[in-house]
């Protein structure tokens, strides 16, 4: 790759150049080491049309980014006999028109099947639904719904690019939820940032829903809204950002810790990153009994003494740094088991990674970016991984979430507990099978089928608590 770029191509910035050739034996190979010669990986070549003198060819390439891809262009508008007619987004493509629609479940090919999904039967299932509203679960799309609700305060690594903004990813998560879990989701996005304003409208439209999932909420404030709208409402309220999060990466550091084979009370880890996902990974390694956990953000590592801190940053003031260590996110690291990044782009370096103890873990999650250069970090660490699908060991949500709102909307959970977080997390570490575990394999595949039904059903036992406990006759006690 050229000096023009330090990112790796990904197909988030595939692009489709038409161009026109002189059609000779060289052509198509003049036109593919262009692209390799600038940085791009040539993924498709499509001959669309053709004459005696000229071919013309869609060349569909994986670049870095859209400086990177206007090179690419550029590189080879640059060659004798080319004519660049047309360059084309393959991520814009996707996107025209959304990424979702609605679809009828039922026929209403005759007046019969209208009576009865219209009126008049519909309202023999209304009147069953007013003198018993837990039907609504059974009898309405409740049964299946989840709200994707966001404000666009947090947008993925983008920041507060508010509602409109945040509609395409708002899709894409309810994309997920259907291809993965099965689970019919709507984006909610809202035109307000007012935590109360929030809490009312989740509250209001909650009647068509059997699950709430919060999505790019800004911190602190989403702690609040979740919480309130926890103790407001009788379905699940799960905050992805915080708690799917945390249930894949203590599913990936399960794995890693025994492909390196350290005990989970005997290490210590520094986070970067004391938001919501940060603040939701340190809640469940303290309950999964960590043997040290130091939180670092802008003003360095939060230790006991500090002043003026949020109420979230003070809970883990108190909580976390067993030595109270006061210095930056470097400093923390040395002699460190496992760094994990929910933060910000290039913060570390290789050289800082060497610092960390043998056989260290390294999770860089920033996306699309992370907290330190993978290919660095392995020069040093024993196992990488990232948010990244062009990585090995890619810890993404869509491993925990379509397959925990699926257990929960199954056991018509009301809330969603922390007992659920382990058994998911378990159940997504488990799926890999220690006999496939190595330092580039700690977590399953997105496109593994059995992920997202193991973690339903590890939801559904967790949801339903123990059996009762029976004599030997086999009747309740």
């Amino acid at each position: 790759m050229t000096p023009a770029t330090h990112r790796l191509p990904s197909a988030g910035f595939s692009i489709t150049i038409r161009v026109s050739v002189r059609a000779d034996a060289s052509a198509i190979g003049r036109l593919t080491t262009a692209v390799g010669e600038a940085g791009g990986i040539v993924t498709a070549v499509d001959v669309v049309d053709s004459d005696s003198n000229n071919v013309v060819v869609d060349l569909t390439t994986d670049t870095a980014d859209s400086s990177h891809a206007e090179q690419v262009v550029a590189g080879l508008e640059k060659l004798d006999g080319v004519d660049v007619r047309k360059v084309s987004d393959r991520t814009f493509l996707l996107h025209l028109g959304g990424k979702i629609e609605v679809a009828p479940k039922v026929a209403l090919r005759n007046r019969d099947e209208l009576s009865r999904a219209y009126t008049p039967g519909v309202a023999r299932v209304c009147l069953a639904i007013a003198e018993n509203p837990d039907d609504a679960r059974r009898l309405t799309i409740k049964r299946n719904t989840v709200a994707v609700v966001t404000d666009g305060s947090a947008v993925l690594g983008l920041g507060n690019i508010g509602p409109y903004a945040a509609m395409p990813v708002m899709e894409g998560k309810a994309a997920l939820f259907k291809r993965f879990g099965g689970v019919d989701a709507w984006p909610v996005v809202l035109d307000t940032q007012d935590t109360e304003e929030i809490i009312s409208i989740v509250r209001a439209i909650a009647p068509a829903y059997g699950g709430i999932n919060l999505e790019d909420i800004a911190a602190p404030r989403c702690f609040e809204i979740e919480e309130r709208l926890r103790d407001l409402l009788d379905i699940p309220v799960f905050h992805d950002d915080q708690h799917g999060t945390a249930i894949c990466v203590l599913a990936a550091l399960t794995n890693a810790l025994r492909v390196v084979g350290k005990p989970i009370d005997q290490v210590r880890v520094v986070i970067s990153g004391a938001g919501a996902a940060g603040t939701a990974i340190i809640k469940l390694l303290l309950h999964q009994g960590v043997g040290d956990v130091i939180a670092t953000d802008r003003p360095g590592a939060l230790h006991r003494g500090m002043t003026n801190l949020s109420d979230s940053w003070q809970w883990l003031a108190d909580h976390t740094n067993k030595n109270n260590y006061s210095g930056n996110l470097r400093g923390a690291l040395r002699g460190a088991d496992v760094f994990i990044g929910v933060s910000a782009p290039n913060l570390l370096t290789g050289d800082d990674i060497a610092t960390m103890a043998p056989n260290s873990i390294v999770f860089a999650l920033a996306n699309p970016d992370p907290e330190v250069d993978p290919r660095e970090a392995r020069e040093h660490a024993a196992i990488v991984a990232t948010g990244r699908s062009d990585q090995p060991n890619q810890i993404n949500n869509v491993l925990a979430f379509p397959g925990v709102f699926r257990g929960m909307l199954d056991a018509q959970a009301r809330e969603f507990t922390e007992a659920m977080a382990i058994a998911a997390a378990q159940a997504i570490a488990d799926t890999v099978g220690e006999d496939k575990l190595n330092p580039t394999v700690i977590v399953p595949s997105v496109f593994d089928a059995r992920v997202a039904p193991a973690v339903a059903a590890a939801v559904r036992a967790a949801a339903r608590g123990p059996a009762l406990d029976s004599t030997p006759d086999g009747s309740a006690s």
